[in-house]
C-alpha cells in the first residue's frame, strides 16, 4: 500500500476587512479620494475602492 502526502497547507484564516477610513475635514485630497472611491464603489471596482482606502489612511493632511 502507498502512504498518503499531504501536498497542500491548510487554507489561511482570513480577518474582517478594515472599514472604510474616513476622510480628513478639510483636507482636499482626501475629500477627492472619498468621492472617487464612492464611483468606484458604485462601479463594482473593489481593487479601486481598496487603493483609495490606502490613500487616504496614508495621507498626511
Amino acid at each position: 500500500m502507498t502512504k498518503r502526502v499531504k501536498t497542500m497547507e491548510a487554507a489561511p484564516v482570513l480577518g474582517l476587512p478594515l472599514p472604510d477610513p474616513e476622510p480628513a475635514p478639510g483636507c482636499k485630497n482626501c475629500q477627492g479620494w472619498a468621492r472617487r472611491r464612492e464611483t468606484a464603489r458604485a462601479a463594482g471596482n473593489w481593487t479601486r475602492v481598496s487603493d483609495f482606502n490606502v490613500l487616504i489612511r496614508r495621507c498626511v493632511h
